[in-house]
């Protein structure tokens, strides 16, 4: 890896601390020549503190290491992407990020179609929606919609219009997180077995 530590004065690159399994950023830190060799020979990431004047190990003092998994050159050969398995919080305020965020698996619009949900499973019954009424006629219903439509996607999958099968596959995953929800899961608690499995 030809890493250009000269390009700055001080001899130092950034380095973006990423989670190897959620994709998070989890922090921000510089590395020297001497840091960048010490992660590669431990596994174990390790930055050049600009306060402390030294090299430093994340987790020397907490126990909260980052786990080296592989480590990314930009295009202009300045900035390292690292990506790690973190061994508990990261920031040294005892968050799992630097900006407080949770360090958990985010699947775009599904992880907001759950919060939907979850939001709607806890509506008065002023303001009752689909998803409302379905939470209140309880366990046994909400498992019927998901077969129903199960059935309603293998059917359509044995024709040939797309427009069909899609709609109903989108009907079949927003039923199936609704039992999740019902079930007290997420799906991340279902990618978790998978992997697993794996």
């Amino acid at each position: 890896m030809n890493i250009d530590f000269s390009k700055n004065k001080d001899g130092l690159v950034p380095a973006i601390i990423q989670d190897a399994k959620t994709m998070k950023v989890l922090m921000l830190g510089y590395m020297n020549e001497e840091a960048f060799l010490k992660t590669n020979q431990t596994k174990k990431v390790t930055f050049y503190s600009r306060s402390k004047q030294r090299l430093w190990t994340k987790g020397e003092e907490s126990g909260n290491f980052l786990n080296l998994v592989d480590i990314k050159l930009d295009c202009d050969n300045d900035t390292l992407l690292i990506h790690v398995n973190p061994e508990g919080p990261v920031c040294h305020k005892g968050t799992d990020t630097c900006w407080q965020e949770e360090n958990k698996q985010d699947y775009g619009f599904i992880s907001e179609l759950e919060q939907i949900i979850e939001n709607r499973k806890n509506q008065s019954s002023a303001e009752k929606s689909y998803v409302a009424s379905l939470f209140e006629k309880g366990i046994n219903k909400i498992a019927q919609k998901v077969g129903e439509e199960a059935v309603e996607v293998v059917i359509e999958a044995k024709d040939d219009n797309e427009d069909l099968f899609l709609n109903e596959s989108a009907d079949l995953l927003f039923h199936y997180l609704i039992l999740l929800n019902a079930k007290g899961y997420q799906l991340n608690d279902i990618v978790k077995v998978l992997e697993n499995r794996n």
